[in-house]
């Protein structure tokens, strides 16, 4: 994965985070990064008043440090502000997090020593991964989990190397690696700019985009068992009324039934909103992640770094502030609410004869089996935890010192959050998905079965190998998790999803 600064996207953030991909600098970053540098020294040697680089932080900004303390007040300031707390970060958001200040500092005006940008590099190469809280962000840059990776670089805290959590400078010994000597700005840069927001919001938008795609195609799954009325998704349709994603969403849902004869064998004129207006609903998720992309962008491939190198001048900056990003996870958080709200609908619709015209709670024994109905409790417990995870985080400022830093945006919390709404939705799309295949393997009971567009199909298909079909009552959480990991789970079938629902 080659760093650039400028062309990092979260699909390449995924590889480096969890699939292990390399990491060089491109070859014009190192002049990049001694070229800003000099402009940091040129600064020190003739003592210009430059935020946290000849001056303290904070509300003691105005406070000029002596010549010979600048490099210990580097040091200083990693230890000063790694003061995270509770459980640790999984391993992939830290490296998500490394990655994404490497890229930062890439793009130029960071000042940092290019010496301190190749150690952060050879850490994700190493396999050396800081051990960093998950609570100290509110998001006016990510100070107090951002040190804790400092910390490591400076041969203190802890990492983790091949499943052993070690000292900081042990872990550092093992693969290789030397601490850095921290000089000017280097420490205010190691814990500046928002990378764990980022890093991590890179990660949960790629995973979101991964749940909508299944979402898509379990929604057809429910079109086929449900019989559901397809002239809702004709593109004349969503032409008259244009929403954000709505057209692209009721596309993907025509090209996923596709091959089949649906169309043809609609239940009703009509059905429940559930079914009527996936497109809509699925269609606000695309354009709630169109949004978080374009506000994830500046923070992956831009500087967040205050003060910042410009040219021969060293600036004071906002650029630590994540307003947009904080908003962009708010969004994306409802937008997935109102999906995992029409999935529990739609798994219930299901299990409703009037409407379904399919045996009562999907067993094939009828009314004496309770089939799938108590798992519709499942999916409501789902649903309850997702909603009152999507409670917006941004509009909850905190202030700090001494009111200089009177603002903040929780964007760190706003990533961490969508973390978990991702995986309780992941058990709800699999919840809908397990009675969605028992409602196709109970119409094709009967003695017109149709033919199923070759997204259901497929779906259909895997969702078999992972969990038979329902013949009489038994545990029905196993499955769920089943279908989660096996199938919602497997890259290879998301990517075969996804470009079914694109031809």
């Amino acid at each position: 994965m080659i760093v650039d600064g400028r062309t990092l996207t979260c699909e390449d953030v995924a590889a480096v985070a969890r699939g292990g991909a390399r990491v060089a600098l491109a070859p014009d970053v190192p002049a990049r990064l001694e070229r800003d540098r000099a402009v940091v020294d040129g600064a020190v040697d003739r003592q210009v008043p430059a935020y946290g680089v000849t001056t303290g932080l904070g509300s003691r900004s105005t406070y000029a440090l002596p010549r010979e303390e600048l490099a210990e007040f580097s040091v200083r300031t990693v230890r000063g502000r790694a003061n995270a707390v509770g459980a640790p970060l999984p391993a992939g958001v830290v490296r998500a997090a490394v990655l994404a200040r490497v890229n930062g500092v890439a793009g130029g005006g960071s000042g940092v020593q290019p010496a301190v940008a190749r150690l952060l590099v050879d850490l994700l190469n190493a396999g050396v991964t800081p051990v960093v809280p998950e609570v100290g962000s509110i998001g006016s840059a990510d100070l107090c989990q951002s040190a804790h990776i400092g910390l490591v670089v400076i041969g203190e805290g802890l990492a983790e190397l091949d499943g052993e959590v070690l000292d900081g400078a042990e872990a550092l010994r093992r693969a290789g690696l030397a601490p850095a000597r921290l000089g000017p700005k280097d420490g205010l840069v190691l814990c500046g700019a928002s990378p764990v927001a980022a890093g991590h919001g890179a990660l949960v938008v790629h995973d979101a985009a991964a749940a909508l795609t299944f979402a898509q195609a379990v929604t057809a799954l429910t079109f086929e068992g449900f019989r559901a009325n397809v002239g809702v998704l004709d593109p004349r349709v969503q032409a008259a009324r244009p929403a954000p994603g709505q057209a692209a969403a009721a596309q993907e849902l025509l090209a996923l039934l596709d091959g089949g004869d649906l169309a043809g064998r609609a239940r009703r004129v009509q059905d429940p909103v559930s079914l009527r207006c996936a497109a809509q609903v699925h269609g606000s998720v695309h354009a709630a992640l169109d949004f978080a992309r374009a506000a994830l962008e500046p923070e992956l491939n831009g500087s967040g770094d205050n003060p910042l190198v410009v040219a021969d001048e060293i600036l004071s900056t906002g650029n630590f502030h994540t307003p947009a990003l904080a908003l962009a996870f708010d969004t994306l958080a409802l937008a997935l609410t109102q999906l995992a709200a029409v999935s529990a609908a739609r798994m219930q619709r299901l299990l409703t004869p009037s409407l379904s015209g399919l045996p009562a709670n999907l067993s094939p024994h009828g009314p004496e089996r309770s089939g799938l109905a108590p798992l519709a409790k499942t999916a409501q417990a789902l649903v309850t935890e997702i909603r009152a995870l999507s409670a917006p985080v941004s509009t909850d400022p905190r202030y700090g010192a001494e009111m200089v830093e009177d603002d903040s945006t929780n964007a760190s919390l706003g990533a961490r959050r969508l973390d978990r709404v991702l995986g309780l939705l992941e058990r709800l799309i699999a919840v809908e998905a397990v009675a969605a295949a028992q409602a196709v393997d109970l119409v094709r009971d009967g003695e017109s079965p149709g033919v199923l567009g070759r997204g259901p199909a497929f779906l259909h298909a895997a969702i078999r190998r992972a969990v038979p079909r329902l013949d009489d009552d038994r545990p029905s959480g196993g499955d769920v998790e089943r279908v989660a990991a096996e199938i919602l789970g497997d890259p290879e079938v998301r990517r075969t999803l996804a470009e079914m629902s694109r031809m």
